[in-house]
């Protein structure tokens, strides 16, 4: 007998009142529903991201916007205790790439074609 049936066997017995279950019995069964839970959930989760598919390019574009938010947030991070203003160029310069970065790919996002000015 597997402990999968054994386990079934022991919950059957206990949902009919042949068998009284402990504390750690019913923190066995709590966690198995939280488990089915949380199962269910990305299921759900999984069916609600397939609803809303995009095409590859807009999925890699998402991606792209994502990682230069980072990009710009870390920018940002050492812009502010630069204090030499060639660093300061060189940041603001990047930062500028982004931007101009972050509207090509959000014109792909939208579904459009990019601009390379």
């Amino acid at each position: 007998m597997t402990s999968v049936t054994c386990q079934l066997l022991t919950v059957n017995c206990i949902e009919k009142g042949l068998l009284e279950m402990g504390d750690a019995g019913e923190g066995l069964i709590d966690a198995e529903s939280r488990i089915q839970e949380r199962m269910e959930d990305l299921a759900r989760d999984r069916t609600k991201s397939r609803a809303g598919a995009r095409t590859p390019e807009q999925a890699r574009a998402n991606e792209s916007l994502k990682s230069l938010e980072l990009a710009r947030r870390e920018l940002e991070g050492q812009l502010g205790p630069a204090t030499h203003d060639r660093r300061r160029a060189q940041i603001a310069q990047a930062l500028a790439e982004i931007d101009r970065r972050v509207a090509v790919e959000l014109s792909l996002s939208a579904g459009g074609t990019p601009d390379q000015g």
